[in-house]
């Protein structure tokens, strides 16, 4: 679709929309407040620009990856969001710990948006929302521009796809006038985090790097997570760091994602921990691979395989309601890839 073609569609939905809320019932909208009423005007700055929030959010939609998630964490039901493309366990495109939480809001699950090829305008403009969220996101200035002419955007703080999972909340709760019960909420997970990694002493301090998805026909390139990625920021509120070379190499670059040639593999001699998106057959690849199989974490065994296409390799990204939903399972298989290199 064309953007001429597609802007003709959204102001037709948009037009609609109005129609359609203008005889709604207004107790069917979603309550964003959590005061006493009242409502002071929000003013976000973000990477693509300044959102000023002049109203009460009644209808809120949320665009990419777990946004929807702090709405629900805080009680309020979203319009619309993205389905789930990665993890989805049953194909009904919602994840299992939003499925929880709907049900425990005893509310449907909202209108779905497939972004398989990208943002569904149309779509979120039909569900006429008053704010859009987007705070961990990969939003062009065009999809922003455009999302712009539906309803005020909040997007991205400052990297595209490497908002943390605080900033996450903060930003979004923000927008939807909710940003006390957003701070309780970080609050909240971050004691239950430090709960259960007290458990885990073992894997204390130890260096892990995240390995993007590994082509086993291919090992020419160590492709890995850089810090900008929340894949491996996640590594340090469980107790664990960063190994000097990722460090370094995030350094060199603003990407969530880096590669060096599997020549220069033994860079990565300082790693104890290896996670990645796999299974036992590509822990095989790796180790019969003559270079990769110098490195530390692959000749001890010292790795964790993420099942790519199910809920406990989706949650390595940390979201709001994921990380009560895997906390346990991702530490057990850190812990025991932690205890191979021992």
């Amino acid at each position: 679709m064309t953007r001429s073609v597609r802007a003709l569609a959204i102001s037709a939905a948009m037009a609609t929309a109005l129609v359609l809320s203008a005889c709604s019932s207004p107790d069917s909208s979603a309550d964003a407040d959590s005061g006493d009423g009242s409502w002071e005007p929000v003013t976000i700055e973000h990477a693509l620009g300044t959102t000023k929030i002049e109203n009460k959010p009644e209808r809120v939609a949320t665009v990419n990856w777990a946004n929807h998630e702090v709405p629900l964490a805080l009680g309020v039901v979203p319009v619309g969001m993205a389905s789930a493309d990665f993890g989805d366990d049953d194909g009904n495109g919602v994840l299992p710990w939003v499925e929880d939480k709907l049900e425990e809001l005893d509310a449907e699950t909202p209108t779905l948006f497939d972004e398989t090829d990208g943002i569904d305008f149309e779509a979120v403009a039909d569900t006429k929302p008053d704010v859009i969220l987007a705070g961990y996101s990969g939003l062009s200035q065009e999809d922003y521009d455009t999302l712009s002419e539906i309803a005020p955007v909040v997007a991205y703080p400052e990297t595209a796809w490497g908002t943390p999972w605080r900033e996450m909340i903060e930003i979004n709760s923000e927008a939807i006038g909710m940003k006390d019960e957003g701070e309780k909420l970080i609050g909240d997970l971050e004691s239950e985090i430090d709960e259960k990694v007290a458990d885990h002493p073992v894997i204390k301090d130890k260096s892990t790097m995240f390995l993007t998805h590994v082509d086993p026909s291919d090992l020419s390139e160590v492709n890995f997570y850089t810090t900008h990625d929340t894949r491996a920021m996640f590594f340090d509120d469980l107790g664990m760091k960063a190994p000097e070379s990722i460090a370094k190499a995030s350094e060199e670059t603003d990407q969530f994602s880096s590669k060096v040639s599997a020549e220069q593999a033994d860079v990565f001699d300082d790693v104890d921990i290896i996670v990645t998106y796999g299974d036992d057959k590509l822990v095989k690849t790796l180790e019969d691979d003559e270079l990769l199989s110098q490195m530390p974490a692959v000749k001890n065994d010292a790795i964790v395989n993420l099942p790519g296409d199910q809920p406990l390799g989706t949650a390595a990204n940390p979201t709001p309601l994921s990380i009560s939903f895997i906390l346990d399972d991702y530490l057990d298989e850190l812990d025991a890839a932690a205890s191979n290199g021992e």
